[in-house]
C-alpha cells in the first residue's frame, strides 16, 4: 500500500508552505540574533552523561570547554546539569542540579559571547539560568514536567526548545511504540507549540525537537530524519540532536572516528532537509559540516547561486 506524505489535519501542501516560510534567524529577547542553520554546543555538567559524563563536572573545565566551543564557531552553548542518557539515567534533586550549573553559568555570563541555553525540566533551574544571562530554555518534556515553566518562559520572553519524549528519564525506551512515529511526533510537537504560544511564549521564539533517541528505536530515528521537511512545515525552527547517539553508533560504528563521521552525515542531511539547529558535542567538526551543507542546500546567503 502506497503511503501518502504526512500532513497536519485540514492543511493542503500549498497552505502549509504559506504558513511556514523559512526564517533565516532567531531573535532573542536581549536583541542578539542566532543565524540559521546554527550549531548548539553541548556542555554536560554531569557525572553520568552518555558521551562525556564527568569530563566537565569541574566548573573550570566546563568553562574552558564552553569557550573552546565558541572559538570553534558554535552559535550557542547548551548547559545541562541532569543526565538524560538513553539507559540508566536517574532523576537528581533540584539542589544537585543547581549546584552543578550555577557556578558554570555565573562564570560563563561574564566571558561567553554567544547565547546560553539551559537544558532542564525544572522552572527553578531555568529561572536561575535566565537570571545568569541564559536566553533559551531547552526542555526535554516540552514544558510538561513543571507547571511553572511555561509562565516563566512567557514572563521572561526567552526562547524555548520543545522536545518530544515519552516516559521518564529512566524508562523512556519502554515507550518506543508507535503506529506512525512521524505523524504522532508531529501532532505532539504541534500541540505543545500551540500550548506554549497560548501560555504567552513568543511564537517566533518556539523551537521544536523530534527527540531522536528518546522513546525511539533506530528505525524511528531514521524515519523522523527522513521526514524533517514535514516537521519544518509546522512553522517553527527545528533542532536535531543526533550527535553520538546509539543509533548512529549502530549504523556507522562505535569508534571515535566512526561516530564523528556518522554524526557529520546525520547533521549534513538534517541541515539540507531544513533543520535550523544541530546540537553537537564536537562543535568544530559540526561548524564545517553545517557551512558546507547550508551552501549546497542554498541556505547560506553568501553562497546562493544567482537565479
Amino acid at each position: 500500500m502506497r503511503r501518502s506524505r504526512i500532513k497536519p489535519k485540514s492543511s493542503s501542501d500549498r497552505a502549509l508552505r504559506e504558513r511556514a516560510p523559512e526564517s533565516p534567524y532567531l531573535k532573542l529577547y536581549d536583541g542578539r540574533v542566532i543565524k540559521f542553520p546554527a550549531v548548539m554546543g553541548v556542555l554536560n555538567v554531569t557525572p553520568d552523561s552518555f558521551s562525556d559524563g564527568g569530563r566537565y563536572l569541574d566548573a573550570d573545565r566546563a568553562v574552558e570547554h564552553a569557550l573552546a566551543m565558541e572559538a570553534a564557531g558554535a552559535d550557542l552553548i547548551d548547559v545541562g546539569g541532569e543526565s538524560s542518557r538513553p539507559a540508566g539515567a536517574s532523576e537528581v534533586p533540584v539542589e544537585v542540579e543547581l549546584a552543578r550549573v550555577r557556578p558554570v553559568l555565573a562564570r560563563l555570563s561574564k566571558r561567553l559571547g554567544v547565547p546560553i541555553s539551559i537544558d532542564t525540566r525544572r522552572a527553578e533551574v531555568a529561572r536561575v539560568a535566565l537570571e545568569s544571562g541564559a536566553a533559551i530554555i531547552n526542555d526535554i518534556t516540552a514544558l510538561e514536567h513543571d507547571c511553572e515553566m511555561a509562565p516563566l518562559a512567557a514572563r521572561t520572553k526567552c526562547a524555548v526548545v520543545l522536545m518530544h519524549m515519552r516516559g521518564g528519564l529512566a524508562n523512556h525506551i519502554e515507550f518506543a511504540r508507535y503506529r506512525d512515529v512521524v505523524r504522532e511526533v508531529l501532532a505532539y510537537l504541534d500541540a505543545r507549540a500551540r500550548f506554549a504560544a497560548g501560555a504567552g511564549v513568543v511564537r517566533s521564539r518556539i523551537i521544536v525537537d523530534p527527540g531522536l533517541g528518546f522513546a525511539k528505536t533506530a528505525q524511528h530515528n531514521l524515519k523522523l530524519l527522513a521526514a524533517l521537511p514535514d516537521l519544518c512545515a509546522l512553522g517553527y525552527p527545528v533542532l536535531v540532536g543526533a550527535s553520538r547517539k546509539s543509533f548512529v553508533a549502530r549504523i556507522s560504528g562505535a569508534g571515535e572516528r566512526e561516530l564523528e563521521f556518522g554524526t557529520a552525515a546525520a547533521n549534513a542531511l538534517a541541515v539540507a532537509a531544513g533543520a535550523s539547529i544541530v546540537r553537537v558535542h564536537d562543535a568544530g567538526a559540526a561548524v564545517a559540516v553545517v557551512r558546507m551543507a547550508a551552501a549546497m542546500a542554498r541556505r547560506d546567503r553568501r553562497f546562493r547561486h544567482n537565479a
